[in-house]
């Protein structure tokens, strides 16, 4: 008689609650799919006991980089018991069919009652992402000092490298070759120089990125690429490399053939 009646308090006890947690805290705590944790409001207080039953991956939002926090993710029914909140909600989303219904959706929201207040996605990530705008800008900053500073950097280089041949060109010049030719010669050579510079540039630029995402993935946790190099921005510095370039030649090879073939010899 003992058998039959433990079964039957076995088939009417009530099913344990699954919960899914973040992959954060599943490091942190040790914890698996299929591990049984307590839950409650307060800590050091009774709640209630649940099941494993997911390890959820972080997002790749950058507004959530720097938040150390941890996340469970449950059913509502089970979170409005737990926390004693009743039916009540602090924020929703809304998805809308159209772009052209999002004004009206807000207007009507806003209208529904006082203290209701309806935004746009994109608004809010605006507002969340204030940081990394300051970031941003703070690299464009960085960017347009350091192309400046490798112009002078090339234009200097080209000019050492015309004035150690000041005797060849000279020679040139009284066998009878063209100006023109000699500028053509300086311009491809500063043109290929320019190319081998963005090419070592790229490369460089592709490393440091590996090493930033590696280091900070790993303080952070989190799959968000901090620096990443796109075709965009590779044809950029490649064209800018190559325009600084010819304009260095340029520039070098105009006082080389405007100076007389005796005067480049030194007499």
């Amino acid at each position: 008689m003992i058998i039959p009646f433990l079964a039957a308090v076995f088939l009417l006890q009530a099913p344990q609650r699954a919960i899914a947690i973040d992959e954060r805290l599943a490091a942190d705590a040790n914890l698996k799919v299929g591990d049984r944790v307590t839950l409650s409001p307060i800590p050091e207080t009774p709640g209630d006991t649940v099941v494993i039953s997911a390890i959820v991956r972080r997002g790749t939002d950058p507004a959530e980089v720097a938040r150390s926090e941890y996340r469970i993710r449950m059913h509502l029914d089970h979170l409005q018991t737990l926390a004693r909140y009743g039916d009540r909600v602090d924020r929703f989303a809304i998805a809308t069919r159209s772009e052209s219904s999002i004004d009206r959706t807000i207007d009507q929201i806003n209208s529904a009652a006082f203290g209701f207040e309806a935004h746009r996605s994109k608004d809010i990530a605006v507002g969340t992402s204030k940081t990394f705008q300051v970031v941003s800008r703070f690299h464009k900053a960085i960017g347009v000092i350091t192309i400046v500073a490798s112009a002078i950097f090339l234009l200097c280089i080209m000019l050492l490298k015309v004035e150690e041949r000041r005797r060849d060109v000279a020679a040139l010049r009284l066998m009878g070759i063209s100006r023109r030719t000699v500028m053509r010669s300086v311009i491809i050579e500063a043109a290929l120089l320019a190319l081998v510079g963005s090419a070592l540039g790229i490369g460089v630029g592709w490393l440091g990125s590996l090493f930033i995402n590696w280091y900070y993935r790993g303080v952070y946790r989190t799959p968000v690429a901090f620096s990443i190099i796109t075709p965009s921005i590779v044809t950029l510095a490649v064209t800018l490399s190559l325009v600084l370039g010819i304009t260095a030649g340029i520039l070098a090879s105009l006082r080389l053939v405007r100076t007389p073939p005796l005067v480049l010899f030194g007499r």
